[in-house]
């Protein structure tokens, strides 16, 4: 299975140093994404000196889809989520966010690879704009 760009440079910029390694290795077989798009769901490996909360007044899918657009987000992404309908897919943001926020699964948003991205886990655990 090839990496995806998305997937990868997600791994290699927003994951802590000492689990990137990990993540790349599984992502490289489909058990082994299963298994990263279950830990989504309660996430601790982001990397917090690129993982901002969004708080809790801004946290709607348009408040988020205006901070992405105010930082470059362009107008298709491309989709990693525990929920199977839109995971692995290139979406329009505005889609994507509308079938992702407060939907109770773990979902990265990549917008721009390595470089801008959205994070929500599953419930109210956290909702993150991801950015280097």
């Amino acid at each position: 299975m090839a990496l995806n760009t998305h997937e990868a440079e997600f791994a290699r910029n927003f994951v802590v140093p000492e689990k990137r390694a990990r993540y790349l290795s599984l992502l490289e077989s489909r058990n082994g994404r299963k298994k990263i798009l279950n830990g989504f769901n309660h996430c601790r490996d982001l990397n917090p000196r690129f993982a901002r909360l969004i708080p809790s007044n801004r946290d709607s899918a348009a408040s988020i889809e205006v901070l992405l657009r105010q930082k470059g987000a362009p107008d298709t992404c491309y989709v990693m989520s525990d929920n199977p309908e839109i995971d692995g897919r290139e979406m329009a943001l505005t889609d994507a966010l509308l079938k992702t926020v407060a939907m109770d699964a773990g979902t990265l948003i990549s917008c721009i690879p390595g470089k801008l991205a959205y994070f929500e886990m599953e419930g109210f655990d956290g909702r993150y704009i991801l950015e280097r």
